[in-house]
């Protein structure tokens, strides 16, 4: 009984000394880890460095637990074998940027997601201490998705919706705010959370339509840890409403223009006494009306009703005769002034004709008392001769 005593206590004391040598290699050793964040779709690594220890590093192993795999599994192996260091991969989004020889077992992480967040275990195997580890804690950001739902608001006196801002499934919640400047308008906001963590936050903006409202500038910004910047969603508030103020103009000497206010942008509809168009020497273009010709057929009273979803009003306008000749109108009166140019030039060329002739006839067969210069210059040259004639 003596000699089992004695081996049991030498058993022990060996077993203490074994101890002692362990707890003397591993003094100072240290495992350093940490907790990082990432937003989802970045890079990120996750840190594991061995300190203060010249044992021999046999392996480094990572396990995890993460919303994608709540259970705990071996999914990342590092060994040193020849100089290299073949890697077991389960996920190749994971790389190996570490350095086995300085105790450095970093990974690195491309395009992380939600599902990747949870606790990573590094471990580290020495050949005469065993195993030491850390942990490593990984969160992860997700940005909102914006986005911003303009009403279709008709003018009124009654307040309705204008306006919805949405940053959707962001982590943490994502932040919305107006910038409305003068405008009277009234804000909601609501929250909603979802089964994976996370939030959908959606601002309500509310207002009465009236004329002040319409073309304000209004501005949704969404704000978040996850985004780099504030994202600004601007917009100019436009109000619908049916057709007011229709009048007719004439927009040019051939053209009738029918002119309203209406949003959104209203369609026209011509008539003539209740008579549907085209007709021939009309033709209607949108709210245009154009006169091909100046026929007495297209006199008559003329109607444009204009409409859109929210209403119709209408205008009318008789029409006589338009303020410019059609050109064919003005050739014939040009072929008319030359048709008289023509007769009086005949006629005053014809009547000089009869003057002329008068005058000659009167001069060979009527005689006449008068005589004229050249007579008297022949008499006078006749006389003498005569009286010479007796002188002599």
């Amino acid at each position: 009984m003596e000699d089992i005593c004695f081996c049991f206590l030498w058993i022990v004391r060996c077993e203490l000394m074994f101890m002692l040598l362990l707890s003397g290699h591993s003094e100072g050793l240290q495992v350093i880890g940490g907790r990082v964040t990432v937003v989802q779709g970045a890079t990120v690594t996750l840190p594991c460095q061995l300190t203060d220890s010249k044992e021999t590093l046999k392996q480094i192993l990572w396990q995890r637990s993460t919303r994608g795999r709540p259970f705990r599994d071996n999914f990342f192996i590092i060994l040193e074998k020849n100089g290299k260091y073949p890697i077991e991969l389960t996920d190749d989004r994971f790389r190996f940027v570490g350095n086995f020889t300085e105790k450095n077992g970093s990974l690195q992480l491309s395009n992380a997601s939600l599902m990747d967040e949870g606790s990573y275990s590094c471990i580290f195997l020495l050949l005469e201490s065993g195993n030491h580890k850390t942990e490593v804690s990984l969160n992860l950001l997700v940005p909102p998705v914006t986005s911003l739902k303009n009403e279709s608001v008709v003018l009124g006196s009654e307040e309705v919706l204008l306006a919805t801002c949405t940053a959707a499934a962001a982590r943490p919640p994502g932040e919305v705010r107006w910038v409305t400047g003068n405008a009277k308008v009234r804000v909601t906001t609501n929250s909603t959370r979802h089964d994976n963590d996370t939030t959908t936050t959606k601002s309500s903006l509310f207002g009465v339509p009236t004329r002040d409202l319409d073309g304000q500038l209004i501005q949704c910004v969404v704000s978040s840890v996850a985004l780099d910047t504030d994202k600004f969603q601007p917009f100019f508030l436009q109000l619908f409403f049916s057709p007011s103020n229709v009048s007719i103009i004439e927009s040019s000497d051939d053209s009738l223009l029918c002119i309203s206010e209406a949003r959104p942008e209203p369609t026209f509809n011509w008539t003539r006494s209740g008579l549907a168009l085209p007709l021939s020497g009309v033709r209607a273009e949108g709210a245009q009306l154009k006169f091909l010709s100046r026929s007495l057929d297209l006199k008559g009273l003329y109607h444009c009703e204009v409409s859109n979803l929210y209403g119709r009003q209408s205008a009318q306008v008789f029409v006589h005769v338009l303020s410019v000749s059609p050109p064919s109108l003005v050739i014939g009166w040009i072929l008319f002034g030359l048709l008289l140019l023509i007769v009086a030039a005949f006629t005053c060329y014809r009547f000089g004709f009869l003057k002329r002739f008068t005058e000659k006839k009167n001069f060979q067969g009527v005689p006449t008392t008068e005589s004229t210069p050249k007579e008297e210059s022949r008499q006078a040259a006749a006389k003498g001769l005569d009286e010479g004639e007796s002188h002599l």
